[in-house]
């Protein structure tokens, strides 16, 4: 049979919207509304034309996307619906901080077995379908999500029938005998889009796409940034996709060869989603189309099953972050804005993914309505703001400024990776209330100019340097939050090793000595450490740098060098690096002290591109001056 057969040969059930809405809903019923861009418009606006009969339904949302108020009756009745929103879209958000409407946090994995197991009854599910195929079965389109199993829980289901909802495939239909009544509706179904991304959201999604390696699994949640990182991954190589939701730059990847799945360690060669958010060209995308899969979301996001992913990455979006880093994703203070929706199964999947990296982004300020600029990155969170994502389960932190890294970190290295990705203006007020809940040292210092503003972080200079031995090691300036990984190195040098690099046997290397080493204005001088990392351990391995002196032009240089590690070309990389660095900030000359023992360092001197302008021997020493100047 074709899709006119089985609608004429179900043709009892073909009803007008208003005998829809009189013969199976009733005063006090709980109603499911079809999620997001689903939504069945002509059934619902019949249901708010007739509400002044139907007093005391519940609606049952999860993120409605349409531009229905419920609220404005005629005569004023504003009561008559009481909705329950499980993640609040832009139609009910002004209702729920009105208290016009409800709103119950839950993961999105854990919604459907409200339903199914009777916890909560309900009555009946209004949905959007595409039209049946020659077997009977309707499609759910592009959202599966919560409305499969909410429509099998349901005690009828009324459908809107359009042949425009495009057939999706996977575990994603109903077969029109399992509906109690229908519509036939031809309409354009709703669509969105994001705001073009601006700067800000550009270069986190940068710092996001710096962290995806080649064949990752990925997931982005709702927003603007998390849907801007698919931009960044054009240099990318056999990514694949499970996720609750996509948009239009998912598209683009596929189309570009970047997208392939052929790497997944689960579904292989299939985009795994529970619903999609987007224009016609995404629909017409996933349209039939075998590559993708929609399933309900106790599937998709069930932890158990993100997590078989092997390289899963979740990319969700955060309201704020305390320096500890707890997240808060849901509220503004005691105003509820969004949802958990599926933040806590993918954070939750993604972090127990063998190699699985959870992130959560945000600018790091936010502008409120009167104008005042605010952190987003707070001492504590907000009172009435809701912790989605605990601090334990916290991995990555990225705003404009950086990347954070936190898990397995205790609170003093958490708050100065926060403090670090802050935005300049808040982190002295971060520190100092760090300082009063003792998280940090009391002398605990930030990098400042001579003049005591922020000394910001110059990203510029970050480089990788290929090594002899097959490893790649990144170079980059040296951070507040470096403290512990400068001493590992210290104190992984021998007693000549010690005696060579601070001309006396060091023995210990405590908070006050190491401090000053790793908090430096960048803007006078500058240390590059050499990091090496594997399986998210890192080493810094090596470490040279310039300090300024008493005459404005002439700067003196260090460096050490793990023992494991020599013998590479390392110093000779690092020396020539600060060479061009030096030339940046109008020094003219290096200058330094060297044992005569130390045949190594004095052989990097000697056959350096630079000329010595002084060269004196006396007491066991060489001190040399070096014309920093010509190319």
């Amino acid at each position: 049979m074709d899709s006119n057969s089985y609608i004429k040969k179900y043709q009892d059930k073909q009803v007008p919207l208003e005998k829809a809405i009189r013969d199976y809903i009733n005063p006090a019923d709980r109603i499911f509304i079809d999620s997001g861009l689903s939504e069945p418009l002509d059934l619902t606006k019949k249901l708010i034309e007739l509400s002044p009969e139907l007093p005391d339904i519940e609606i049952i949302h999860f993120l409605s996307l349409s531009d229905l108020e419920y609220y404005k009756k005629a005569g004023g009745i504003e009561d008559l619906f009481r909705h329950n929103a499980f993640f609040i879209g832009k139609s009910l958000r002004g209702a729920v901080q009105r208290g016009q409407a409800d709103y119950t946090p839950m993961p999105l994995s854990e919604i459907p077995k409200l339903f199914l197991s009777g916890q909560m009854h309900l009555d009946t599910a209004l949905i959007q379908v595409s039209p049946p195929d020659q077997y009977g079965f309707c499609s759910y389109g592009i959202n599966v999500d919560i409305v499969k199993p909410l429509a099998e829980a349901a005690d009828y289901v009324i459908a809107e029938i359009n042949p425009n909802m495009p057939r999706t495939l996977g575990n994603s239909f109903i077969n029109i005998a399992d509906i109690d009544a229908f519509v036939v509706v031809d309409r354009d179904i709703l669509e969105f889009s994001y705001d073009e991304p601006d700067d800000i959201a550009k270069k986190i999604a940068n710092y996001v796409a710096s962290l995806i390696e080649d064949e990752s699994t990925i997931q982005m949640g709702i927003g603007q940034i998390p849907n801007a990182v698919t931009q960044a991954l054009m240099d990318k190589k056999d990514l694949g996709v499970h996720s609750e939701v996509f948009s239009d730059g998912v598209v683009d990847l596929v189309e570009e060869g970047i997208v392939t799945c052929k790497k997944k360690t689960l579904h292989k060669g299939k985009i795994i989603c529970s619903f999609v958010m987007g224009s016609r060209r995404l629909y017409d995308f996933v349209d039939n189309n075998p590559m993708i899969e929609f399933h309900p979301v106790e599937y998709v996001n069930d932890p158990y099953i993100i997590s078989q992913n092997r390289k899963q990455v979740a990319i969700n979006a955060a309201l704020s972050v305390d320096v500890t880093g707890q997240v808060n994703s849901d509220s503004i203070g005691h105003e509820f804005y969004s949802g958990i929706g599926g933040q806590a199964d993918f954070v939750r999947g993604a972090g127990r993914a063998p190699e699985g990296k959870p992130i959560m982004v945000l600018p790091s300020t936010a502008k409120l309505k009167d104008g005042e600029i605010v952190s987003r990155i707070v001492p504590n969170l907000q009172p009435g703001s809701g912790v989605v994502i605990p601090r334990h389960e916290v991995h990555y932190v990225v705003t404009e400024w950086g990347i954070a890294y936190l898990y397995g970190k205790n609170i003093r290295e958490r708050v100065l990776q926060m403090i670090n990705i802050a935005h300049p203006d808040f982190r002295d007020e971060l520190l100092q209330k760090a300082k009063e809940w003792n998280y940090i040292y009391s002398d605990q210092k930030l990098p400042k100019s001579v003049e005591g503003r922020i000394s910001v972080y110059p990203e510029k200079y970050e480089t990788t340097l290929d090594l002899s031995n097959e490893e790649t090691i990144k170079i980059r300036p040296i951070k507040p939050t470096d403290e512990r990984l400068i001493q590992e190195l210290l104190y992984s040098l021998n007693e000549k090793d010690r005696y060579y690099r601070f001309f006396t046997p060091v023995k210990a290397f405590r908070h006050k000595t190491v401090s000053p080493m790793v908090i430096i204005d960048y803007s006078t001088s500058m240390i590059l450490v050499g990091v090496h990392e594997k399986n998210e351990v890192k080493k810094i391995i090596a470490e040279g740098g310039f300090f300024s002196t008493n005459k404005p032009s002439v700067a003196e240089i260090a460096f050490a060098v793990h023992p494991d590690w020599r013998g590479l070309g390392i110093t000779k990389f690092l020396l020539n690096y600060l060479v061009q660095i030096a030339r940046e900030l109008n020094y003219k000359a290096f200058t330094g002290t060297i044992l005569l023992e130390n045949k190594a360092m004095l052989h990097i001197i000697d056959s350096a591109d630079y000329p010595l302008t002084v060269r004196r021997i006396e007491g066991g020493v060489t001190e040399f001056k070096m014309d920093i100047t010509k190319e």
